[in-house]
């Protein structure tokens, strides 16, 4: 196993993003409850900036277009598995005590970053079927 796939495993199986997953289904079923956590991740994000973010950021972006959207009830066609794996990884960046603590200096977003971009690739699909529907309107 590769330093890579052994990090996300590390990630994966820690009681943080256990803990966010089960956060995850609550506010999922929420729509306040998700619109705020769209709130601490986008003022998170705004203060970690694009260096500190990298291609994450661009990641992060589609996932608050996608659940205000969805919040809006303009946009449902997000599987619930799918609605599940975003507001997960957003739960995750915006615990500041995670499986790297996010005061760790140069350190501390990087197990956030592995999991956004981890999210992405794992709706890939649903991803580029939302992208389409803001393109055209249409499914």
């Amino acid at each position: 196993m590769n330093a890579k796939k052994s990090f996300e495993n590390c990630i994966f199986n820690s009681r943080f993003f256990k803990n966010a997953q089960i956060k995850a289904e609550k506010i999922a079923q929420n729509p306040e409850l998700l619109s705020e956590l769209i709130h601490q991740a986008d003022k998170k994000a705004l203060e970690k900036g694009r260096g500190g973010l990298g291609e994450a950021k661009d990641s992060l972006v589609i996932f608050f277009r996608m659940l205000r959207a969805y919040v809006r009830g303009e946009y449902r066609n997000i599987p619930w598995k799918t609605l599940v794996a975003i507001v997960g990884a957003m739960v995750y960046f915006v615990m500041p005590l995670d499986f790297i603590p996010d005061f760790i200096f140069g350190f501390g977003i990087t197990d956030d970053v592995a999991l956004i971009l981890w999210t992405i690739k794992s709706i890939k699909d649903d991803i580029d079927q939302f992208s389409k529907w803001e393109e055209n309107g249409v499914i």
